[in-house]
């Protein structure tokens, strides 16, 4: 029997934390998903040894999903996948994290990376041009 992949979210400020209850408007609860949030006085190894403690707990083809590519979240999580059998994207948004959530019952999140990160990409659009090209076509 293998376990239900897990979701962390690593973010500056802890965003990550109101992400997750914006989620759980939408779809109700969200078991299986974390929060860790970078606060200022959190120095690098604190962080570090925060995030380990949890990824340590997560089932194989679990995924972290950090903020943005370059800084400490997603630098610790990408440390830390070689240790362990977690996939990692850069980029949170609801529309990622939606997705992430209703991917786990197919099985390994690290099996679906490409798909994720596709999924996340498209989310973001020009709203007002999305709007135009639907009504003109009518």
């Amino acid at each position: 029997m293998s376990l239900t992949p897990q979701i962390l979210l690593l973010t500056h400020g802890g965003w990550g934390a109101q992400l997750r209850e914006s989620v759980r408007m939408v779809i109700g609860e969200t078991d299986g998903v974390f929060d860790i949030a970078l606060m200022p006085v959190d120095t690098l190894d604190e962080f570090y040894q925060k995030v380990k403690q949890q990824v340590a707990v997560m089932p194989a083809g679990s995924v972290i999903l950090t903020d943005f590519i370059g800084g400490t979240t997603s630098n610790v999580a990408a440390r830390l996948s070689a240790d362990y059998q977690i996939g990692v994207i850069s980029g949170l948004n609801a529309t990622l994290l939606l997705a992430a959530i209703d991917l786990r019952d197919r099985g390994a999140l690290t099996d679906a990376i490409e798909e994720l990160v596709e999924l996340g990409q498209k989310s973001c659009i020009d709203v007002v041009k999305h709007i135009k090209s639907i009504t003109s076509e009518e």
